[in-house]
């Protein structure tokens, strides 16, 4: 009897087992299919994905290899392009006119950069003097280069409610640093079908979302440069953005500097650890140790 009852329950447990499995089965396929779809979707979504920001391409810049340094002739143009076409609507508050000694301008040549301002603004004001009044007074080397607005709320008073950024460390706070600023200077076109400008509005490619409230600042001829460059556009950008770099990794020089003496220095060391390595120690290296017990 009891044998029987164990026939017939080995046959109930084998059709448990088999459906339990083909459950197993069929949520198994559903998964796939399910991930299956969402993956073709997806793909299918980012295939038809219209985007109009263009993202820059890099370009051959005379500073990108190891030890290249920035063409400072380039720098001394670029400070002319930010003084008389970018400073009348953006700050750059944490350069001095120090800071240009010996790296676009003479130390003279500076002084006479300083003192064409008349600090007068918030945040250079001098004094008080003997009376107890702050005064104006021409510019020296220590003063930093002037902002064109007093405060942030004129400046977007100014220029519709937008604030230009300080454009001190403006290449590395942006993705793409100098790559992004030479399109974005030189890469203003009409907008296609279907985009919409606000009043104040023009429309750049390679601004986040098109829509950019500063207007085209860099034309052809729009200055002319002191060492007879021809002023282009392109050439304007360039400029302008290479003298940007500099003044967001002012030790860029300085660095590539470094990098130089470190080959050298470890050129040497890798040179004596060779030598050391083959002749001092290769005959500790190479012996043999023989233990010969004395002769009993």
């Amino acid at each position: 009897m009891a044998s029987s009852v164990r026939l017939m329950a080995k046959p109930k447990l084998l059709g448990l087992s088999q459906t339990t499995l083909a459950k197993q089965v069929a949520v198994a396929a559903l998964g796939v299919a399910v991930g299956g779809a969402a993956a073709v979707g997806y793909a299918l979504n980012q295939s038809v994905k219209a985007s109009v920001q263009l993202h820059p391409q890099k370009l051959p810049w005379n500073h990108n290899g190891i030890i290249d340094s920035l063409d400072h002739a380039s720098v001394r143009r670029g400070y002319e392009v930010y003084k008389q076409v970018c400073a009348a609507c953006h700050s750059m508050r944490y350069v001095a006119y120090r800071n240009l000694v010996g790296v676009t301008h003479t130390e003279d040549e500076a002084k006479a950069e300083a003192e064409q301002i008349m600090v007068g603004r918030e945040t250079v004001t001098d004094g008080p003097n003997d009376q107890g009044e702050m005064f104006q007074r021409p510019g020296k080397l220590s003063d930093y280069f002037p902002s064109p607005y007093p405060n942030d709320e004129a400046a977007r008073a100014a220029n519709n409610g937008a604030l230009p950024p300080d454009l001190t460390y403006i290449t590395s706070a942006r993705h793409g640093g100098e790559d992004y600023l030479f399109h974005l200077l030189t890469g203003y076109c009409d907008p296609p079908a279907g985009v919409k400008l606000q009043d104040g509005q023009y429309y750049n490619p390679y601004f986040p979302g098109g829509a950019i409230s500063m207007a085209q600042a860099l034309y052809n001829e729009i200055i002319e440069y002191e060492d007879g460059t021809p002023a282009t556009q392109s050439q304007l950008a360039k400029d302008v953005t290479t003298f940007l770099k500099w003044t967001a990794e002012p030790e860029h020089d300085t660095r590539k500097r470094m990098i130089i003496k470190t080959i050298m220095i470890f050129s040497v060391l890798i040179g004596i650890s060779y030598y050391m390595k083959r002749m001092k120690w290769s005959v500790i290296k190479s012996r043999k140790l023989v233990y010969r017990p004395k002769d009993q």
